[in-house]
């Protein structure tokens, strides 16, 4: 699929149809959704749909998570004109840090560490990464801000998937994705229509 061939059309979370199938086997994501990135319509469509459920929400700080969930969460802070904290792998920032154990989407045991010197009590910060699978790494993510006094206004990411761990997310907090009602299943069941198109032109069946 030529990345410069796609015509944007009207309908909401066009632009997904650009990510393409994982191609190296297990142990790495199903799919690969920093392929629409470099598509410049399509990054501006993406930050434009998951921003605009939180217009009117009161948003001190936005937070991105290691590490894909930087990129779109220094966008979205640009647009809200609010300062970016990144939230890390452990073992990466040479400050002060808090810290919290998780399980990610590939069942892996982590610890990931944020900076101790933004959070404050009462803090409203927009938590953001690119994928929401089981929903393990933004529980933990959660629980650094909430640890510290802060505020959880809203979870972002381009998908956020009907998992335990995700509707365990819808439920509790104000969230916001770019996937259509009518496109979940095939996300759910982690193959889109859309990946036909790449096993053609890589001649599988």
């Amino acid at each position: 699929m030529d990345l410069h061939k796609v015509v944007a059309s009207q309908e909401r979370g066009w632009y997904l149809e650009l990510m393409a199938p994982n191609a190296k086997g297990p142990g790495y994501a199903w799919l690969d959704p920093s392929r629409l990135y470099c598509h410049p319509r399509a990054l501006q469509d993406c930050i434009e749909d998951l921003v605009q459920p939180f217009q009117d929400e009161a948003i001190d700080l936005v937070a991105g998570i290691d590490a894909m969930g930087f990129i779109l969460g220094a966008a979205i802070a640009n647009v809200f004109q609010k300062g970016f904290v990144a939230i890390r792998k452990a073992g990466h920032l040479c400050v002060e840090t808090i810290t919290h154990p998780y399980r990610d989407y590939s069942a892996r045991d982590k610890v990931m560490e944020m900076r101790k010197d933004v959070i404050r009590p009462g803090l409203r910060v927009l938590l953001v990464d690119q994928w929401v699978e089981t929903g393990g790494t933004m529980q933990a993510a959660i629980q650094l801000v909430e640890e510290q006094g802060g505020v959880v206004a809203g979870v972002a990411a381009i998908c956020i998937e009907d998992s335990e761990g995700g509707c365990w997310l819808k439920q509790r907090y104000k969230w916001a994705h770019c996937v259509p009602h009518h496109l979940m299943p095939q996300f759910n069941a982690h193959y889109l229509h859309s990946f036909r198109a790449f096993e053609a032109k890589q001649g599988l069946p």
